[in-house]
């Protein structure tokens, strides 16, 4: 199984010559399916921008969300347009609303996905001086007081956890390779930024620390399987190497210029990736 991975596309800020040039080098290579791990575009623009990508590619198209693709909208609103539009579709899966799926022909490797959220689990979210745009652009967020926001984080980064703990218990023991996509970091180690990891004040937006805790047991309790998670966020690429069956790999990205994170080769032998 041949997979190309993107991520933190923006293709509400991509002028459409880029946009055309990434689409046709996606469609130049030779690959059974592509992979998106959020940041598509803003919630008024998701549901076109995936239409155009079904209708410019010919492989099934595996995706999350990230948090700009809520901008504009609320949550729910926008998860259950999505929904609607993934369930119509022949060729566009999102992640957070499907189970485990056997990729093609390896019915030992199975992908499932889930958006996540920087979930204020990690660093230090009470002196951190950040404060993201999330805040004012997400309605859940906007129509609720700040002094709220902390809680909504634990509880969307608990929701996600959840959500993805019931894929990964459904997966078969007899399954060697799990692909997991998911848009934010689930460690502080892999949340990369110029080649160093996240400190304090970042670490409780850009990780999802409740997603990392239930993948360190999971995958020590499966000790027979790999994992590798596939993420983006922090538009900086990096590898963290959490256990002996779990890694986690973080894709780069430039705003406004969507581009091929790399190409995954996936069997029951092993998950490789070549980055772009």
């Amino acid at each position: 199984m041949r997979l190309i991975w993107t991520t933190d596309l923006h293709l509400d800020h991509t002028a459409e010559l880029d946009r055309l040039r990434w689409i046709q080098s996606i469609a130049s290579q030779p690959a059974d399916g592509v992979i998106i791990t959020g940041d598509i575009s803003e919630g008024d623009d998701v549901i076109a921008q995936l239409r155009h990508l079904e209708n410019s590619l010919s492989v099934p198209i595996f995706f999350v969300l990230g948090n700009h693709d809520f901008y504009h909208s609320s949550i729910g609103t926008t998860r259950q347009r999505v929904v609607h539009a993934a369930r119509e579709s022949g060729n566009l899966h999102y992640l957070t609303d499907t189970g485990a799926i056997a990729l093609g022909n390896e019915p030992l490797v199975t992908l499932v996905g889930e958006d996540g959220w920087g979930d204020a689990s990690e660093g230090n979210y009470e002196d951190s001086p950040i404060e993201l745009k999330d805040f004012h652009l997400i309605e859940d967020f906007q129509r609720t007081d700040s002094s709220t926001w902390k809680q909504q984080l634990n509880r969307l980064g608990a929701e996600a956890t959840a959500r993805l703990q019931v894929k990964l218990e459904s997966i078969s023991p007899a399954v060697r390779q799990v692909i997991i996509a998911t848009h934010v970091p689930p460690f502080c180690e892999a949340c990369w930024y110029e080649g160093k990891t996240t400190d304090e004040n970042w670490a409780p937006f850009f990780v999802c620390g409740q997603l990392g805790k239930m993948l360190l047991s999971h995958t020590v309790r499966h000790p027979h399987q790999q994992f590798t998670v596939l993420c983006g966020h922090t538009h900086h690429g990096g590898t963290a190497k959490m256990s002996e069956n779990l890694i986690v790999r973080t894709g780069a990205a430039s705003f406004g210029f969507p581009k091929i994170e790399g190409t995954i080769e996936a069997s029951s032998d092993g998950v490789s990736l070549e980055r772009h």
